[in-house]
Order: structure tokens, then sequence, then C-alpha cells
């Protein structure tokens, strides 16, 4: 089976509903999510379902309304890319910018999540 729109637009709901273990379901074992920020210019790395869950869970505690939308995907075979606006309020305000995430598919399981956020500068 290999990756589809369909599946995309899952995922994509999965996130907005905070659903982790729907998540984790669409992450192979061996799956490995790089998040926007972190050490070294290429963002905190992590590998294996169950840090991806530990770091989702506290992404969606300290970010309570976080939401992905306005998506668009492309595929090509066994890679694709999501384009969406992400918003929500964090301890510090909130929480609006455009951004995408680079896939990498197994099949219909992610190998590689790699996002990408516009910075925010306010003037």
């Amino acid at each position: 089976m290999s990756i589809s729109m369909n599946t995309l637009e899952a995922i994509l709901r999965a996130f907005n509903n905070h659903d982790i273990d729907s998540i984790m379901s669409y992450f192979s074992p061996r799956g490995e999510f790089v998040m926007a920020a972190g050490p070294g210019g290429y963002g905190t790395r992590l590998v294996g379902r169950a840090a991806i869950a530990k770091a989702l869970k506290e992404r969606f505690e300290v970010v309570p309304d976080i939401s992905w939308t306005d998506a668009s995907s492309w595929i090509c075979g066994d890679r694709a890319v999501t384009e969406w606006r992400v918003q929500g309020t964090t301890p510090t305000g909130p929480l609006d910018c455009n951004g995408c995430d680079l896939w990498h598919f197994d099949g219909d399981k992610i190998l590689r999540k790699d996002t990408y956020y516009k910075q925010v500068i306010n003037v």
C-alpha cells in the first residue's frame, strides 16, 4: 500500500483532534519527526513512536488549541509535501504562521516528518 491523499488528510485530522494514538498509528516503529526548532539549525530529531508521542503530548498540553488549517498536499512516489497554517495560543502569546511538512513514507507508514515554520518577527 502506498501513500494516498486520503491518508494525508486523515493524518491532519488526527493532529487537529490531538489524537496521539491515531497519529502514532501512521508512524513506522522506526519513524522520525524532525521538529521546526532545536539545536544545530536542523531541529530536534525524535526517533520512534514513544519519543514522538511524548513530544506531541507536551505540545498539545502547552498549546491546547493548536490547529492546522488551509492545508494543501502533493505526493510524488513515497514522498509528500503538505503546506498549512498553524494557529494556537502559547504561554507567551498567539501562534499564527505558515509552514510545511516534508514527508517520507514506507507504504502508508511515516518514516520521516520534517516540519518547517515561517519565522515570525514582530517589528
